[in-house]
């Protein structure tokens, strides 16, 4: 079996989730920004794995799925997720709470916005992560910014979660805020509202939420659950929990690539 991968880089996760099918007797082949090209060539292979988010390999995705080869994730899922005002709705839509957002131009909201709207976080639209995220204290600051148009949430006071799930096992960590999945993390005993959180998350989305984490902060007063940031690939630099995240994610993977090839076959 051919494996096409969708990478940012050959390295990290990719490489090593790589590694791990050749060592089961499969052709893998990672295509880089410096390889890779949307053509008929692509639909060589068997299926292939959307490692990165970035929308070049959203494209090569959207291209490669559409001429019935099977991508995973999915990339409308993955695109819905990486795009901060589609992912508010999507998970708006299976039930889960998100902060309150702003969008527009910095004079618009100079309007809109009174002191006590703040502290606020921007975030780049498309994106995921830490990159480009910061806390704003005030209306100067988005203006000087210098954006055309700004993308702002409300900050949400209290304990900040980075919790990962691959199937139905989930590994909740404690996390600083505004920091990425790649700190080191103190991993604590998932609570039973988080759990249920990601069950519902993952059967909201079905058989396209195999693996994946969101960020969640619990509120300090209402103590309720915020979901921040939901992400359809991490790297799982701090798993803590039982087992390698690259063979039960890879296992996966498989599994789903050959129930899709057999139902494009029908």
């Amino acid at each position: 079996m051919n494996i096409g991968i969708l990478s940012k880089r050959s390295t990290n996760l990719a490489g090593k989730i790589k590694k791990y099918y050749e060592n089961k007797g499969f052709n893998v082949t990672i295509y880089t920004l410096e390889d890779l090209t949307i053509n008929e060539s692509l639909l060589s292979n068997d299926f292939y794995i959307l490692k990165s988010k970035n929308l070049f390999f959203l494209y090569a995705g959207f291209f490669i799925d559409a001429n019935d080869v099977p991508v995973i994730p999915n990339p409308q899922i993955t695109f819905l997720q990486k795009n901060r005002i589609q992912s508010h709705f999507l998970l708006e839509k299976a039930g889960l709470l998100m902060p309150r957002f702003y969008f527009s131009t910095p004079e618009i909201l100079a309007d809109e916005l009174d002191s006590e709207d703040f502290p606020l976080i921007i975030k780049p639209v498309m994106g995921s992560g830490s990159k480009g995220v910061k806390v704003i204290n005030s209306i100067q600051e988005i203006k000087a910014d210098g954006k055309k148009f700004v993308y702002l949430e409300r900050y949400i006071e209290g304990t900040h979660y980075n919790v990962y799930f691959i199937d139905n096992q989930v590994c909740t960590l404690i996390k600083s805020p505004l920091f990425n999945e790649h700190v080191d993390m103190e991993k604590v005993e998932t609570p039973k509202d988080i759990n249920d959180l990601i069950k519902k998350w993952r059967l909201f989305l079905a058989e396209n939420n195999l693996f994946g984490h969101l960020d969640i902060v619990r509120e300090e007063s209402s103590k309720e659950l915020y979901v921040v940031d939901p992400g359809s690939f991490p790297e799982f630099t701090n798993w803590k929990c039982d087992g390698s995240p690259v063979e039960k994610i890879c296992s996966l993977i498989l599994e789903q690539a050959k129930k899709l090839r057999n139902k494009s076959k029908k």
